[in-house]
């Protein structure tokens, strides 16, 4: 097992080899065809496919009205001619009026694999890959923009990015890979308190949960991290659950409590997949009323023994000290 501090280089090593994998793979592929073009690259890491996000774009560049390429970058582009005009963009508008220009967008999906190495919720590799395709979005000007902002990413309306026409094929593009247990230690020593992610993740393993399934197999983390105006790193990490579609719908109600209690609860964790799905449900998604912890607490010192011990200890331990992931 290796040790934290080898994890950044290690994850580094790891990654040479995965971004030219990224950049061979045809998106026809599918999920399948990427996990097993990973597994060749890297076989002594069982990267599974966890979740597909989409639904975000990147500024591109720009195309003429016949598909010709003249310019890269939309930002930089419209940076510089707004500077060659004094920063004037009625002058700029006035400039260009006569060429037909289409600002491009790289409209994006986040892939998340994961591949376990060791026995703790957060002891796992988390591999991220862009699936982008770049398509034609607004005509410049078009809108009478009062700002670069206006130039670049003016607001479209539904019918406006339905409209977008493709520019190529999509393709994957490596993003990057971490150790999520060296991240959250980064995290956690920035800070007095835990974060609510170090805590769920200790709830996981305490609960009959991590002895049921690995964190990874039901959860990924979008993490983030940038610097603060003193110049000092800031982490964050955010739970995202890995289950495909919504939660189920929670049978019981804030006054539920016995047996009724009982099979809201097991229902739940049925529809889920594995046990205490409705305690970290309640954690991030909210699909769990907060008032069901109290009275899980409540049944079971009253003799409902329908909870391990070891999760009604989680519980009591969350109603102590209450905290949302």
């Amino acid at each position: 097992m290796k040790t934290p501090l080898a994890w950044p280089d290690l994850c580094k090593t790891l990654a040479a080899p995965l971004v030219e994998t990224c950049t061979r793979t045809p998106v026809s592929a599918g999920d399948a065809g990427l996990v097993k073009a990973l597994s060749t690259a890297q076989p002594d890491w069982r990267f599974r496919h966890a979740l597909c996000r989409g639904g975000w774009y990147r500024l591109g560049g720009i195309v003429d009205g016949a598909g010709n390429r003249v310019s890269d970058n939309l930002e930089a582009w419209a940076e510089q001619a707004l500077e060659h005009h004094d920063g004037d963009v009625g002058a700029l508008i006035d400039a260009e009026q006569d060429r037909t220009l289409f600002a491009t967008r790289l409209v994006g999906n986040t892939h998340y694999l994961v591949a376990s190495s060791g026995e703790a919720g957060d002891d796992f590799l988390q591999l991220e890959i862009e699936e982008l395709q770049e398509v034609r979005a607004h005509r410049l000007f078009d809108n009478e923009p009062g700002s670069i902002e206006e130039i670049v990413d003016p607001r479209l309306d539904a019918d406006s990015r339905a409209a977008a026409s493709p520019i190529g094929l999509p393709f994957y593009a490596f993003s990057r890979l971490q150790h999520v247990g060296s991240f959250l230690r980064r995290m956690r020593s920035q800070r007095t308190e835990p974060a609510p992610i170090h805590r769920m993740v200790e709830d996981w393993d305490r609960s009959s949960a991590g002895a049921a399934s690995s964190f990874c197999n039901q959860w990924v983390l979008a993490t983030s991290e940038h610097l603060d105006r003193f110049r000092q790193p800031v982490l964050r990490a955010q739970p995202i659950c890995a289950q495909a579609g919504e939660p189920p719908a929670f049978r019981g109600d804030a006054t539920a409590n016995g047996l009724a209690l009982a099979d809201a609860l097991s229902h739940f964790d049925r529809h889920c997949g594995y046990p205490m799905a409705w305690y970290f449900h309640m954690l991030t998604s909210r699909s769990v009323p907060y008032a069901v912890a109290q009275t899980v607490v409540e049944d079971a010192l009253a003799g409902l023994a329908y909870l391990p011990e070891r999760d009604v200890a989680v519980v009591r331990g969350w109603l102590h000290r209450p905290y949302s992931a």
